[in-house]
């Protein structure tokens, strides 16, 4: 009888030789026996760890080693032992930069080319990574690596933050061990909206008075790192530090604050030349470089300082005080993770790259706002800014504390993106240029202080960190083959000043303006909304000789902007980045069927979690809607009965000394509506709000068993990202509604019976809702 290697009968049937292969290995005795584990990665002898700093809408010019006024010593000091990167690009915008880091790949081949708050049915703006892409987190992982991330995820659609939504787009699907920190874009940094660990969502009561968030974060990834060496000190590690900060709303401690007390009273014009004349010194810019001219593009441009009245000065100084505070937050950030990694003995053999996802934000607009979701709602046309600035003079002592949300205005993102022209999400250099700090004492002998010129593009830290870890890519991904890699490693350059560029071209787009650059040339547009696209609007720029791009060429050079041309046009059919965004609004507008669910009506009961921001939204976004409370009274009951947002708009309804209010927070501004006793035993009260012609405004009208306590009409609708954080049930988490309610009675849960509350969906406010949809594709077809 023939036998197999394992003494197993050949003629056997494949299922018995299987079930026989069991029976003999349980059979023979230890000492006999082979161990028949299958194999697993490991990595490389002397791995280094791998850590990854990704600052949040940080400029080229706002750390010290690269021209800033503010202090930042733990990351010069990481410059001074390390290199730093002058020529470092990344997307013009904060997702689709996270998705080409982390993949290697370019962000629309990646799934994600646009900020993930959309999803308007296009491969390329999925808004979710594509499962024919890797991270490198899961290639590390498959390496044999530890894999951590803390702070901003970013790259999933709102309608998966939610509990019964897909995760395959989450952290943990995409190659981490361990999560900690916010699936969104921001996030307020004294009361989060939303915390997730691993994968479950955490919804504490309320923050202690000292919360802030880069100290958790930091605090959460110094605990992953102790753990991680505790538990098996060989196994390197790749940690992922995606801040928060520098996004707004620009928060930070008080006393943060107070230390830049008055560093600003001189204005942006001033602070862009001080930091230019840096620059030069430090030679992170060649000596004569031009400084770009005061942005004066229409809707980007920029008044001189002097121009300003005196309480504009005094406001929009403060606005900068308190980014600069939040920078240095990131700084003592780093500070506790190297003493960490020192103490563990960590430091010489860990790689760091200090990074950010694009340039400065233009997003507080000319005057900047002590209320940022007043600017994300005037995008979304929700109504003129006008008067908002006396509301922020008056409220000049907060901002910045926890009780604000402010953001600056573009001259402050145009100083932060010295010596560069325009800002986030524009496809010029102030978009997409950042400053970039590596350090690796181990690795990097020789090199401390030096600075490098190349190119080099996101895309390129993936192949980098393969090649210094020695780690095996995948060429597929459960199953799927995978995309090849857009990047090259920047090792060589690493090591030797005069290294050639591994990355010789690269296309950029977002919202419609377009760019390409190849050995030194850089095509670019900065298009206007709902006009034509075609190679009339492209600029061309000598990068060698005029790197802040103030000589336009493409008249002298008609063939360069020709091929250059032709090269972003090939580059876009490559990378899926068609259709192109016409500035209709139907890309943020545009939802798929299934998103439908979400706007069913939902009764919910106390003890259930907060409900998640997205599905809570979409039972009132632009829609007229009902609200349905049921409860057993008797006198003396009190608190909290609903409440639907937070601090930065929203709507709830309480009860105190037997009388029922309702409260209605928009931008900060509240309004109160008295409706009277309720009388013991079972009462249904029902908040009925009819949204008005667009659905920018609604009426509520408040009855208690049918009879009508009152009614207020025109309020503002809470819509969009304002009512940040979901609906709550006989309690206020988190960032309160109404402030006065939080001082006198804090969370203020509710003591009685109640059985229920219920929120039921009406129509779409007139002009919105699919009728939006048919007007944004005919306005997308119509071009000036």
């Amino acid at each position: 009888m023939a036998l197999d290697a394992r003494g197993i009968p050949e003629e056997l049937p494949a299922s018995s030789r299987a079930y026989a292969g069991f029976q003999g290995r349980i059979s023979r005795t230890m000492a006999g026996s082979q161990p028949w584990w299958p194999p697993r990665g490991q990595a490389a002898e002397g791995a280094p760890n791998v850590v990854v700093i990704l600052c949040d809408d940080m400029g080229y010019s706002d750390i010290g080693c690269f021209g800033s006024e503010i202090a930042t010593p733990n990351i010069d000091r990481l410059a001074a032992e390390g290199v730093r990167y002058t020529n470092f690009h990344v997307t013009p915008m904060c997702s689709p930069t996270r998705a080409a880091l982390l993949t290697g790949r370019n962000s629309h081949a990646a799934g994600i080319g646009y900020v993930a708050h959309a999803d308007p049915g296009f491969p390329g703006l999925a808004m979710e990574l594509a499962d024919d892409v890797t991270t490198v987190a899961e290639v590390l992982r498959d390496n044999g690596y530890a894999t951590f991330m803390v702070g901003k995820w970013h790259l999933c659609k709102d309608a998966d933050i939610t509990d019964t939504g897909s995760r395959k787009s989450w952290p943990l699907q995409r190659g981490f061990d361990r999560f900690y920190g916010i699936m969104d874009g921001m996030t307020d940094m004294f009361h989060p909206h939303a915390l997730y660990c691993d994968n479950t969502r955490i919804t504490p009561d309320a923050f202690p008075e000292d919360y802030y968030f880069t100290d958790d974060i930091t605090d959460r990834a110094i605990g992953m790192v102790r753990s991680a060496k505790a538990s098996d000190p060989a196994k390197p590690f790749f940690l992922y530090f995606a801040h928060g900060a520098v996004h707004a709303p620009l928060n930070a401690p008080a006393e943060d604050i107070e230390r830049h007390r008055g560093a600003y009273e001189k204005g942006w014009d001033r602070i862009r030349e001080e930091r230019l004349e840096r620059q030069q010194r430090l030679g992170i810019v060649a000596p004569g470089t031009v400084l770009a001219p005061r942005n004066s593009e229409p809707g980007d441009d920029v008044p001189a300082w002097d121009e300003l009245t005196d309480d504009q000065k005094k406001v929009f100084a403060r606005y900068m005080e308190v980014y600069a505070a939040m920078v240095q937050t990131v700084d003592t950030s780093l500070g506790r993770l190297r003493e960490t990694l020192e103490e563990l003995g960590e430091w010489d053999n860990t790689f760091v790259l200090f990074t950010s996802d694009n340039g400065a934000s233009r997003e507080g607009e000319s005057q900047g706002t002590s209320q940022y979701f007043d600017v994300l709602r005037h995008y979304h046309g929700g109504g003129d800014l006008d008067g908002a600035f006396d509301r922020d003079l008056a409220a000049f002592d907060q901002i910045g504390g926890p009780r604000s949300l402010p953001h600056y205005p573009r001259g402050w993102a145009m100083a932060s993106n010295t010596p560069f022209r325009l800002y986030k999400i524009n496809t010029h250099a102030g978009g997409h240029t950042v400053p970039a700090v590596v350090s690796w004492p181990r690795g990097l002998t020789g090199v401390a202080g030096q600075i490098r010129r190349q190119y080099v593009h996101a895309t390129d830290l993936y192949p980098t960190i393969l090649e210094i870890t020695e780690a095996a890519d995948a060429d597929h991904r459960h199953g799927v083959p995978l995309k090849p890699l857009a990047g090259h490693s920047f090792l060589g350059s690493l090591t030797d000043a005069e290294a050639p560029e591994a990355h010789r071209e690269q296309y950029f787009e977002m919202v419609g303006h377009r760019g390409y650059y190849r050995d030194g040339w850089e095509i670019v547009t900065r298009h206007a909304p709902r006009t034509r696209f075609d190679d009339g609007e492209w600029q061309l720029y000598d990068l060698r000789t005029d790197p802040t791009q103030t000589r336009d060429l493409a008249a002298d050079h008609p063939e360069i902007v020709a091929d250059l041309a032709s090269r972003w046009e090939r580059a876009a059919w490559e990378n899926q980045v068609f259709p192109l965004n016409e500035g209709s609004g139907l890309l943020r507008t545009q939802r798929p069927e299934r998103e439908d669910a979400y706007a069913r009506p939902v009764r919910l009961v106390p003890g259930t979690p907060t409900l998640e921001r997205y599905r809570s939204l979409m039972l009132v976004y632009r829609r007229s809607f009902r609200v349905l409370v049921e409860l057993d009274f008797a006198p003396g009951d009190r608190g909290v009965l609903f409440a639907h947002g937070c601090k930065s708009g929203g709507y709830s309804m309480s009860v105190d000394d037997d009388q029922l209010t309702y409260f209605h927070n928009h931008s900060g501004e509240m309004s109160e509506l008295a409706c009277g006793a309720l009388k013991p035993g079972p009462r249904q009260i029902v908040l009925e709000a009819t949204a008005l012609r667009g659905g920018l405004h609604v009426d509520v009208r408040v009855e208690v068993d049918g009879e009508e306590r009152g009614r207020l009409d025109g309020l503002p609708m809470p819509m969009g990202q304002a009512m940040f954080q979901g609906i709550d049930i006989g309690i206020d988490r988190g960032s309160p509604v109404s402030w006065q309610r939080f001082d006198a009675e804090g969370t203020f849960p509710y003591v009685g019976t109640l059985h229920a509350v219920t929120w039921t969906p009406g129509e779409h406010a007139p002009g919105a809702g699919p009728e939006t949809l048919a007007k944004l594709r005919e306005i997308g077809t119509t071009f000036e």
